[in-house]
């Protein structure tokens, strides 16, 4: 198996897929001087609908859009890699270097937007994987899609680690002038090298403050998520991190507590190995201590916040700093008021 960190990527290797029994193991460690670096493929996703629809409550929306299946931002915490597992894949470096490409999103959105089944709600985009994740530059499928949200005038809700969302400023803004969008940036750390070996392919933090400011200077609403929370790693951030993004523009703030299910618990503790062996033990005492004595809890209502002494000080930390910053309380109101299905749009006539 795999142990040596690998240039660029978040996950070292690929663990076994918990549907699957048989998988490929490498004869021996990655050695870059006779394997090449694992490159990035982009797969046709041949899915027949767009929006998918859950009833958690603790995400804040019930209907979302995804362009992509996988992230190349390869994050190494992401609570999206099982995931993958449903394709066949593994939730290491395959979630990162095997991305399924949904070309006909807005196709698929326009036609759901039209039938009269549709009843207007906020989507959420980021749901699951980044929807400006490098890949985006070039397909512009999340543009394409919120060209067709601001024609129908539906709201979207929007979470990104990636300065690309300011390319789609001119769009967003359209959005914004009928009440129908929020961007939230997620931040996870100040720090440009943790950020490297953390989420590699990312924006760096000092671009991701950037992106709130130029959001908010274009009078888009944007907040800060920051998600997630990594107990006896950066949790310590909280207050830096809340001031930055708010001096830059941002009018709300949420956090989410690490959470590591299924694979990417071994996952992450092979890379706390690897990058923070002397940090290891107390961040996942930290984890296990919210988590009930687990690394992973996925009880509603429990999941996003953990509990206990130490998600009680992180809650008290996250309190303050938005208090502190003058947006406490402060979240986005979005509207469906606006809607509309455009006027000679044949689909609205015949769809059901």
């Amino acid at each position: 198996m795999l142990t040596q960190s690998i240039p660029t990527r978040g996950a070292s290797n690929n663990p076994a897929n918990r549907f699957e029994k048989i998988q490929i193991e490498p004869d021996a460690d990655w050695n870059p001087e006779e394997n090449p670096l694992p490159r990035t493929q982009f797969l046709r996703d041949r899915t027949s609908t767009i929006i998918s629809y859950n009833d958690s409550p603790d995400v804040g929306f019930e209907a979302s859009v995804n362009p992509y299946r996988g992230c190349e931002h390869g994050c190494i915490y992401c609570y999206a890699r099982p995931f993958h597992e449903y394709l066949g894949f593994s939730s290491g470096l395959e979630f990162e270097t095997k991305i399924m490409v949904k070309e006909d999103a807005p196709k698929l959105l326009r036609e759901e937007l039209s039938s009269r089944k549709w009843t207007p709600k906020v989507i959420g985009m980021s749901g699951v994987t980044d929807c400006y994740q490098p890949v985006e530059r070039k397909l512009k499928l999340t543009r394409g899609c919120l060209e067709v949200l601001a024609e129908f005038r539906n709201p979207v809700a929007i979470v990104t680690k990636n300065n690309l969302v300011t390319r789609d400023i001119d769009v967003l803004a359209r959005l914004a002038a009928v009440n129908a969008v929020a961007v939230f940036v997620s931040l996870t750390t100040l720090d440009t090298e943790l950020r490297k070996v953390m989420e590699p392919r990312t924006s760096p933090p000092a671009a991701r403050v950037a992106a709130i400011r130029a959001l908010s200077e274009a009078g888009i609403p944007v907040g800060v998520l920051h998600a997630p929370i990594i107990p006896g790693l950066t949790d310590h951030e909280i207050p830096s991190l809340v001031a930055a993004a708010v001096e830059a523009g941002a009018k709300y703030a949420g956090y989410v507590v690490l959470r590591l299910p299924y694979a990417v618990a071994p996952m992450f503790e092979q890379w706390l190995s690897q990058h923070f062996p002397q940090k290891k033990e107390k961040v996942l005492n930290r984890i296990r201590s919210i988590r009930g004595g687990k690394l992973n809890h996925s009880q509603f209502g429990l999941r996003m916040r953990g509990n206990g002494i130490f998600a009680d000080q992180i809650d008290s930390l996250f309190d303050v700093a938005v208090r502190k910053a003058g947006i406490a309380g402060n979240r986005p109101n979005l509207s469906t008021a606006a809607f509309q299905r455009p006027a000679g749009n044949q689909l609205s006539l015949f769809a059901e």
